[in-house]
């Protein structure tokens, strides 16, 4: 593991597309909205790929996973959601969970194609449920779900209908543990049959309400410890103040923040 003091590979990859109201940033903002990726990168370049290759070893992951471990990604042609499971993990499945298609070209494996999870799961709850004995979810939130203002410009919008759209998948799964938490509660499910979850969430709302558009595609690796210095001190001030409530209830008002 990289220290968040020491430089990594990342610093192969540094680019700073600068604030949303560059021009540089402006344009290729545009670009991407009218010129595919399979036009403007026919080679299907993708930097990120070799990144992966040569900084984790993923047959080593595949055959000996310390944790259970669930990847997302959305099949371009049905729209269903794909889960990659610890034992199918590699670099194409973890380029298919990250792939924006404005940007990327669809991730093909195994014969179909993949684009972000984040458009039917993000992130996908049902496995933890269904495959791991826990009953206590942690959702880590790097989008905001709420903000203060209305957007007006043409930049604010899209960039707030994307969060919407990456949001909505998560606020449905919470609706559904919410509907069965009930009925739990209410004695009219068993909980031998289904579970009682416990929800929990660590987010840094203010911080990421004041980040711009722009800041999706900076790369820059100061910035980057900057977030990583911020999730830290969110996870940690979680642990202070909710951890020792893991196992005993919810820490999440699930009608108040999701429903």
């Amino acid at each position: 593991m990289f220290s968040p003091l020491q430089p990594s590979p990342w610093d192969r990859l540094v680019r700073n597309y600068g604030l949303e109201t560059s021009p540089a940033f402006l344009l290729f903002d545009a670009l991407t909205r009218i010129v595919s990726p399979y036009h403007s990168n026919p080679l299907n370049y993708n930097p990120l790929r070799q990144l992966l290759e040569s900084s984790i070893d993923f047959a080593e992951l595949r055959g000996r996973s310390a944790v259970k471990l669930f990847l997302s990604a959305t099949n371009v042609r049905t729209g269903k959601v794909r889960v990659f499971r610890a034992g199918e993990i590699s670099a194409d499945a973890v380029l298919a969970s990250a792939c924006l298609p404005f940007l990327y070209q669809a991730i093909e494996i195994d014969g179909e194609h993949y684009w972000d999870g984040g458009y039917m799961g993000n992130p996908a709850v049902f496995p933890l449920i269904y495959e791991c004995n826990c009953t206590d979810v942690v959702v880590v939130h790097i989008n905001p779900i709420y903000r203060p203002d209305v957007p007006t410009t043409a930049t604010e919008i899209m960039n707030r209908i994307n969060e919407i759209s990456f949001n909505s998948s998560l606020m449905r799964e919470m609706r559904a543990i919410g509907f069965v938490n009930r009925l739990i509660e209410n004695g009219v499910l068993c909980g031998n049959e289904m579970k009682l979850m416990r929800l929990h969430a660590i987010d840094a709302e203010p911080v990421m309400q004041a980040l711009g558009v722009a800041s999706k595609l900076n790369a820059d690796l100061d910035f980057l410890l900057h977030l990583h210095a911020i999730g830290r001190a969110r996870a940690e001030a979680w642990l202070t103040t909710d951890f020792a409530e893991v196992g005993q209830r919810s820490t999440v008002d699930l009608q108040n923040r999701y429903l």
